[in-house]
């Protein structure tokens, strides 16, 4: 998108979204500095956006003037075409684009939600790079998409993509900022982020769309086949089995413990390793991992067999490479999926089999032991345990291979 050239500081105001006081504060101070007159560069309304940030941040506008005058802080990094993402505010308003393109106003204003911004009102105006969003919108809802769940997905993007960018920043500031710029002051280490940033920003998208379109891929696929599966059904020349869907909760024992003995940096790095071995088990046996939390992870299996295999694994791989011990919880049963996770009484009954199992313990549900499970399981029945917050019993198993002797 080209970017215009701002004549005027109350042009200038209009597009960055604040009072031509607040513009003319940054002139005085010399943070912004026009040239040829009041002519001001695509990048000013990107320091604008950033002097609003540091403001709020209790950071001394002077100061910067004075940095910045000084020699000793540049903003010219923002003039590199990678800063144009910052954008700016177009002309139209939220309400003005629902009534010219029929879009429902809620699915608008969700883009900005979506963009980890807070939400706006409707006669807010709509930022430029926003406006890109707008034609995926147009496209979902014109199949007949209801506005809610073309909504809901733009959250799921929006959170997804916080999290990486997140941790692209942690990464930045933690590996790349110490490696590359030892030695070197804050204007030097700002000076060679100039011609670093826009390379990496250009291959991070190259390889973010890669790995998008390999994910869809591995989707699609999975979305033909029960396609096909579908309509040989309805022909009459395939018949498939209702298979439940499994539910696994495994986490770390003694997590709090050793939080408190080697502090929440070494806490963390186990637990990353854990899940880095726990993600590859769960792919390998047809599973997805739904999310960390913490201390654990949940998974999604579309059976129990595999899912009781893969917990068998997980468990006895954290052992073998000596992490803390990890228990497991499973239940089969129906689940609700919306906003890239899983939700229902299926969910929460696997995660209370697995704050009741022990270190190194897998357990089950009688729905599991009723799927069919591998002959080189063994099965011992614990009986009907009442588990926190549930209202009913619930009858449970614990599994171990068949040359496991060990038992309850």
């Amino acid at each position: 998108m080209a970017e215009a050239i701002y004549s005027s500081r109350h042009e200038l105001a209009d597009r960055a979204g604040v009072d031509h006081e607040f513009v003319d504060r940054l002139v005085e101070l010399g943070i912004l500095q026009p040239e040829r007159g009041e002519q001001f560069d695509p990048g000013d309304a990107r320091r604008i956006a950033i002097m609003q940030a540091l403001r709020r941040a209790g950071v001394s506008l002077e100061g910067i003037g004075r940095a910045v005058v000084n020699g000793q802080l540049s903003l010219a990094f923002v003039d590199t075409p990678a800063y144009e993402r910052l954008g700016s505010l177009s002309d139209v308003t939220f309400a003005g684009l629902s009534e010219e393109t029929g879009i429902d106003i809620e699915a608008l204003m969700a883009v900005r939600e979506a963009s980890g911004s807070a939400a706006p009102q409707p006669f807010d105006r709509i930022r430029e790079n926003e406006l890109l969003v707008v034609p995926l919108l147009e496209l979902q809802l014109s199949t007949g998409a209801r506005p809610r769940s073309v909504a809901r997905l733009l959250r799921v993007y929006g959170d997804s993509l916080r999290r990486i960018v997140e941790s692209e920043a942690s990464l930045w500031h933690s590996e790349l900022t110490p490696s590359l710029g030892d030695g070197l002051d804050t204007a030097a280490l700002l000076e060679l982020a100039d011609g670093f940033t826009p390379q990496l920003a250009a291959l991070s998208d190259q390889a973010l769309v890669a790995m998008y379109h390999s994910h869809q891929a591995h989707t699609w696929t999975k979305s033909i086949i029960e396609g096909v599966e579908r309509e040989l059904e309805a022909a009459g020349l395939h018949s498939r089995l209702e298979v439940l869907p499994a539910i696994c909760f495994l986490d770390i024992s003694g997590y709090t413990r050793l939080t408190e003995e080697a502090g929440d940096e070494a806490a963390a790095a186990t637990a990353e390793r854990l899940d880095q071995l726990v993600q590859r088990i769960s792919i390998q046996h047809d599973g997805q991992r739904v999310k960390s939390l913490g201390d654990g992870m949940m998974f999604y299996f579309p059976s129990a067999g595999p899912a009781v295999t893969a917990a068998l694994d997980m468990v006895e791989a954290a052992q073998r490479v000596e992490l803390p011990p990890a228990h497991v919880g499973i239940h089969a049963g129906p689940v609700l999926f919306q906003n890239g996770d899983y939700y229902g009484n299926t969910v929460n009954i696997a995660a209370r089999i697995a704050d009741y199992a022990r270190p190194g313990e897998v357990l089950v549900s009688q729905a599991v032991v009723e799927a069919s499970l591998s002959p080189d399981l063994t099965l011992d029945e614990i009986g009907p345990v009442n588990l926190k917050g549930l209202s009913e019993s619930v009858r449970l198993w614990a599994v171990r291979p068949v040359s496991d002797r060990g038992h309850r």
